[in-house]
Parts: structure tokens; sequence; C-alpha cells
């Protein structure tokens, strides 16, 4: 059974900085393309960035320069290193995990909360 846990939200000032992982029990991880999304209250889930299985990235106007993805596979982890984060930001984080043939999977969420 595929299960994608995500650690690492909480509550953090304006400026500051956070490191989500997502922890993928997945066969084959490597060939997957991950994704982290956020969902603030009363809005839709938005692509925050993603990387591809030759690790190609690719990330929201709005955190470019600010966010970094990455991934381990020899973990099945994926990262998303979060630095000068704004009260904008605040949302719930989702780990996505996509292959064409394997499927398409979600994690159950992590809050970040930017507030001073």
């Amino acid at each position: 059974q595929v299960q994608l846990v995500e650690s690492g939200g909480g509550l953090v000032q304006p400026g500051g900085s956070l490191r989500l992982s997502c922890a993928a029990s997945i066969r084959l991880f490597s060939l997957y393309a991950m994704a982290w999304y956020r969902q603030a209250p009363g809005k839709q889930r938005e692509l925050v960035a993603d990387i591809s299985s030759d690790a190609t990235t690719n990330y929201a106007d709005s955190v470019k320069g600010r966010f970094t993805i990455s991934r381990v596979n020899a973990k099945n982890t994926v990262y998303l290193q979060m630095n000068s984060l704004k009260p904008e930001d605040t949302a719930v984080y989702y780990c996505n995990a996509d292959h064409v043939r394997f499927g398409d999977y979600w994690g159950q969420g992590t809050q970040v909360t930017v507030s001073s």
C-alpha cells in the first residue's frame, strides 16, 4: 500500500525557514514525479514545486528564489526547503507522487503557519 507521510510543518515568524519532508513507502520511487502542493483556507490547492524522475525542477512564480525542492531516491524522500517565509505562505502543504502508469498519490498534509 502506497503511503506518503509529510513532516516538518509548524509555526514560524516571517522571514524564517522550514524544511518539509515527505517519506514515501512506494516501489520504484525514483520513477515517480514528486511535487509539493499547498492549500490555504478558502483557496484552491495549488502547485508549489515539482521534481521529475530526472531531477528537473519547476516552481510557482510566488516561491521562486525562496523555495527549493529536492529528492533523495535512496531514502524514498522528497524535501521542500522554504526560506524567507511570508504570511501568504501559510497553508496546508501536501506531498504528491505521480506516474503515468503506476498512479497518483497524496499525503495527508502538514500545516505551515507564518505569523509573528
